[in-house]
């Protein structure tokens, strides 16, 4: 004869049953860790020093934006027709430049950079455009860096104001503003010369 030690089996159900819990626990930790972003193994906080960012500072441009359209070679291209000939805003039109950024209002003034990007005109009430650009400096130490704007542009405001949203070289972490006020405008062939007062802060 033999008999059936009930204990032990009991404690072996048991530790089965813990055994399974403990695994389902261990999955469920692991899984949720990716949904709650416990586990961030791609991101890590850095020292700002160590990168070189030093006190942010506040610098002022003032460049004048050249958008011609007439002569053989033009820098800036419609690149979409307005989709209806009755809107009196162009409305749905976009142009890509590539206007060059003098020190003066003449053209043939110091080239500082260009404007390189596209506008669209997105207001059925009036002339107003949506401005995505770059400024590329070509000058001095800030050759190669560059900012961008994009921002509203109402084009018969006296000034208009657009933010700047970023920046890359020496203008790495930018924020600001621009300010643009037409300084002449041929409304025949569209050409344009306007100021541009940038206004950033950067490291």
């Amino acid at each position: 004869m033999y008999t059936i030690d009930h204990s032990h089996t009991i404690m072996s159900t048991k530790a089965r049953i813990l055994s399974t819990i403990a695994s389902q626990f261990i999955l469920l930790t692991f899984l949720s860790s990716f949904v709650t972003g416990e586990n961030q193994d791609f991101v890590r906080t850095l020292d700002r020093n160590l990168y070189g960012f030093k006190k942010e500072k506040l610098t002022h441009f003032r460049v004048y934006w050249h958008d011609i359209y007439s002569g053989s070679k033009p820098t800036a291209m419609p690149i979409v027709r307005p989709p209806s000939n009755t809107s009196a805003t162009f409305f749905g039109s976009i142009s890509m430049i590539d206007d060059p950024l003098t020190e003066k209002p003449e053209l043939s003034s110091r080239l500082i950079g260009r404007a390189q990007g596209f506008y669209g005109s997105a207001s059925q009430q009036e002339v107003g455009l949506l401005m995505a650009m770059n400024f590329v400096f070509v000058e001095g130490k800030y050759n190669g860096s560059t900012i961008s704007i994009l921002g509203r542009n109402s084009v018969f405001s006296k000034v208009r104001e657009m933010p700047v949203i970023g920046g890359s070289g020496l203008f790495r972490f930018a924020r600001g503003y621009a300010q643009a006020s037409t300084h002449s405008v041929d409304l025949k062939s569209g050409d344009a010369v306007v100021e541009y007062n940038v206004y950033v802060l950067h490291y």
